[in-house]
């Protein structure tokens, strides 16, 4: 958000390097884009418009990155009395399946590290 770019620039402003926009009109892209936590908390928007808010993010990460990107989510594996209504739980083999399908041949997905979340990497066959 616009308020969190200006904390941001206010916390940093003595690092020249850094810099803080809400917008991705000027991003020219990066080797890697990683997103990390960005797709757990929904609060009450319903899940179908976040698995959508979900899928566009991931399209938008793929169109920055040259070499790949990786994200996470909130496993459907999860155990069910742990489950909270506010998060987004999103089913790991179908955005496997999407990523593999739309992106790149080399997908992997990490899901074997003790949390309720899955990792997803793609390394793109472009440079």
């Amino acid at each position: 958000s616009d308020d969190m770019c200006a904390a941001a620039r206010q916390r940093h402003a003595g690092e020249p390097r850094a810099l803080f926009t809400s917008s991705e009109d000027w991003l020219t892209g990066s080797d890697y884009v990683v997103a990390s936590g960005i797709f757990n908390v929904r609060l009450q928007s319903p899940a179908a418009d976040w698995k959508r808010y979900v899928i566009e993010t991931i399209d938008r990460l793929a169109r920055l990155a040259r070499r790949g990107f990786a994200f996470n989510c909130l496993t459907s594996y999860s155990d069910a009395d742990r489950m909270r209504p506010d998060l987004f739980y999103a089913d790991p083999c179908e955005l496997f399946d999407y990523c593999k399908r739309t992106f790149a041949r080399n997908v992997a997905l990490l899901h074997d590290y003790g949390l309720y979340e899955f990792t997803l990497l793609v390394r793109m066959d472009r440079q």
